[in-house]
């Protein structure tokens, strides 16, 4: 049977599963619209959550976007308690992902197998290390990894692994939400985390990036994590840029690097709620390349991690550039990475003049141009090598002042308390 034209039949119908007064949906729905389709069906996570699951027509072309940053949702997911609390992930994780299979019909712009995949640390690194994908040493990778049950855990694959400088991270999390990075030497042991130990035990995620020089304090803020489970990675040394440590994220759409932004910052965490700084991409293209690196096999190192995930349209991957700039690593795959707004594409990337989600409704109109109503599950990747050089990042709005707390899961820092 022959290919439907596109001019013999209507163009595709978008729905969204989301938070409706979130601005991802709003940035989702401008770009569809500004593709001259009507606005999508937003479909509401608390009553996705509540009904027991959606029903979507056969043609509805389906976004899956983050259900954080709402109360309401956080409860339904995580239970009752303070939206701000860093315990509570594997309660989310298990809620979250089921809710994600409840989701009837559609055509789906992610794989639930894969969502499960990637909200798992562990998993995540086990698909991405046996596909060849550099990533950080971790004694903790994959399904038959065993358990760390708390501080003694992590004292033990330090020694047994060799490993004085590591992260522990809840797997589950996002946003450096419960993230230590954890250092040892001379007898001494200490952590830089934004969680805020309370006095009476409870861990909260804080704006400000703090240490703990006390074995017994990193030890309670491991011990109450260890329930949700802990995922440990070697930390690597970084390259730095204007006296920062630096690293990517990178937007993969249809198996393209199509967005990159640099984040540097004189702590450990880089994320821009907890005072990361937006860096100079052109300039790491410029060190990546005088320390004989290709750029474009830069960008293809994230392509290769997205590519683990080929039925999810678009995920945003975390690029550790090693010290010297002569290679680099992948620290995450994250399926709700693609909120960067105001960053137009790579020049070359097919992406050009886009945001990161013009540029998911760009390639899901490709695939609807070559396959019509026959649309398959899913925009394949094109898989093909990246020429592009970067584009620098306009700055997002200004973040809120160290000190104060935020909401944990996902998207922790997005909603301050």
């Amino acid at each position: 049977m022959g290919t439907v034209s596109p001019a013999s039949e209507p163009g595709p119908r978008f729905a969204v599963v989301g938070n409706p007064e979130n601005r991802r949906v709003a940035l989702f729905e401008d770009a569809v619209r500004a593709a001259g389709l009507p606005g999508p069906r937003v479909v509401p996570w608390a009553a996705v959550l509540r009904d027991g699951g959606a029903d979507f027509a056969a043609d509805e072309i389906v976004r899956v976007d983050s259900p954080g940053e709402n109360p309401e949702v956080d409860r339904l997911l995580r239970g009752p308690g303070d939206p701000t609390r860093v315990e509570g992930s594997a309660r989310w994780y298990a809620r979250f992902t089921a809710a994600v299979r409840t989701l009837r019909g559609g055509v789906r712009l992610d794989d639930p197998d894969e969502v499960a995949v990637l909200f798992d640390k562990r998993l995540c690194h086990g698909v991405l290390d046996a596909a060849g994908v550099p990533v950080p040493v971790s004694p903790t990778s994959g399904p038959q990894a065993p358990p760390v049950r708390g501080w003694d855990d992590v004292r033990a694959a330090m020694r047994e692994h060799r490993m004085p400088r590591l992260f522990v991270k809840p797997p589950h999390g996002s946003s450096a939400s419960g993230v230590l990075a954890v250092e040892s030497g001379g007898g001494r042991v200490r952590a830089t985390t934004s969680v805020e130990l309370a006095a009476d035990g409870c861990l909260y995620n804080s704006l400000k990036v703090r240490r703990y020089e006390s074995e017994a304090d990193i030890a309670a803020i491991v011990d109450a994590l260890a329930p949700d489970g802990l995922h440990l990675e070697r930390w690597l040394p970084k390259a730095s840029q204007e006296g920062g440590a630096a690293d990517l994220r990178v937007v993969v759409v249809a198996g393209r690097a199509t967005h990159a932004v640099v984040r540097t910052s004189r702590s450990p965490m880089t994320n821009l709620h907890l005072g990361g700084r937006r860096g100079d991409l052109d300039d790491v293209r410029r060190s990546f390349e005088a320390a004989g690196a290709r750029w474009a096999d830069v960008l293809g190192v994230c392509e290769r991690a997205a590519a683990c995930f080929p039925r999810t349209l678009c995920v945003g991957v975390d690029l550790l550039p090693a010290v010297g700039w002569r290679s680099a690593a992948i620290g995450e795959v994250n399926a709700f990475g693609d909120l960067l707004p105001r960053l137009t594409g790579l020049p070359g990337s097919g992406a050009e003049g886009l945001d990161t989600y013009a540029a998911q409704v760009a390639a899901v109109l490709r695939d609807f141009a070559r396959h019509g109503s026959r649309h398959r599950t899913g925009t394949p990747h094109a898989g093909t090598p990246h020429a592009g050089t970067p584009h620098a990042a306009t700055p997002d709005a200004a973040t809120p002042a160290a000190g104060t707390r935020h909401a944990g899961t996902p998207d922790a820092g997005t909603r301050h308390v």
